[in-house]
Formats: structure tokens, sequence, C-alpha cells
């Protein structure tokens, strides 16, 4: 009895079949098409506000390319250190894992930093979101992506805690690999926002 109650007790945990790994990732794959869904939406509405300025300030006058250029560029370089981040994943090295998550960390928050800048500067203009329609669609589009950013930032300390503390398992992995599709899915909106709202704005 003492004999098959140790057996029990020694026995290693049942591994969790691969089919269910497969459905959290189907799981987040509608989760971003939902996600993708409200970002047309909002694409939408501000197309349809552009021209509802009430009077106030256009993009023309209000959106800096260089701004613009600068969130662009910190944004689709911490999409590439996501990805030397996955390759180092690939390769189970811990260490690099860490490191190029700490950087894509950094350029987030650089990103964050920007956008908040350029919302405080136009407030201070009088050009906040309730100035007109126009300006309500684009806090709105362009918050709700920074939003999203905030969020991926904090998913990505909590991985950073994670592969500290656990290691490279396969739960972890998994859940790094769900990370990365939602980091660089805000990078492919925030090229669109860039594309639609920015450089159409000011030229």
């Amino acid at each position: 009895m003492t004999a098959g109650a140790s057996t029990m007790t020694d026995a290693a945990p049942v591994p969790v079949p691969a089919a269910r790994y497969e459905e959290k990732a189907f799981g987040f794959w509608l989760y971003l098409m939902s996600d993708a869904i409200i970002f047309a939406l909002l694409f939408a509405t501000y197309v349809v506000m552009l021209g509802n300025t009430a009077g106030g300030p256009t993009g023309k006058e209000l959106f800096s390319l260089e701004r613009a250029a600068a969130e662009t560029l910190v944004l689709l370089l911490s999409s590439t250190t996501f990805g030397v981040a996955a390759v180092a994943m690939a390769l189970g090295d811990r260490s690099r894992v860490l490191l190029w998550l700490a950087v894509t960390v950094a350029l987030g928050l650089c990103f964050i930093a920007l956008e908040i800048g350029e919302f405080w500067g136009m407030i201070a203009q009088g050009a906040g979101p309730d100035r007109s329609g126009f300006l309500s669609a684009f806090f709105t589009l362009v918050g709700t992506h920074g939003l999203h950013v905030s969020i991926g930032i904090l998913w990505i300390l909590v991985m950073i805690g994670q592969v500290l503390v656990k290691g490279l398992t396969t739960p972890v992995i998994s859940r790094l690999a769900r990370l990365g599709l939602f980091w660089h899915f805000l990078d492919i909106i925030w090229v669109a926002i860039f594309s639609v709202v920015y450089l159409p704005g000011i030229l």
C-alpha cells in the first residue's frame, strides 16, 4: 500500500495534449479577428468624420510628420526585437529571451511617451477630443491603439516574470507565441493608422 502510494506520489505530471495548445491558439486568432473588426469600425468612423472639423484645426495644422515617423520607427523596431526574442526562444536561450523582451518593453514605453506627448500638445492647443467630430474620431482611434500597446507592455512584463520563474516551458512558450501575434498585430494596425490618418492629414 505504501509502495503504491509512493509510486503515485512520485509519478510525473501528465503532460497537456498538444491539441490543447492548438485550441488556445485558435481561440486567440478569433480574438484578433474580433479586434480587427473593432479597429475597422474605428477607421471607418474616422474617415466619415474627417471633414467634420466644426471650424477647428485640421490634421494638416496639428499632425507632425517627424513625430509620426518617430512613433512608427520605434514600434517597428519593437516588433523586430520581439522577433529576435522569438528566435532566442526557439533556441532555448532564456537569457537572450529576457534581454530582448526587456528591449521591446523599453521601445514600447518610448512609443507610449511619444503618443502621450502628442495628445498633451494637441489638448494644450485647444484641440482636444471634444473640439470636433474629427478630433473625437482621431483620439478614439489612436488612443485605442495606444491602450492596446500599454496592455501589450504589461503582458510582456508578466511573461518576463514567468520566464524568470518557470523557464522556457511548453506553456510559457505557448503564451509567448500568442503574445507575439498580438504585438505584431498592433504594428500592422499602426502602419494603417500612419497611412490613413497621418500621411493624408499632413500632405
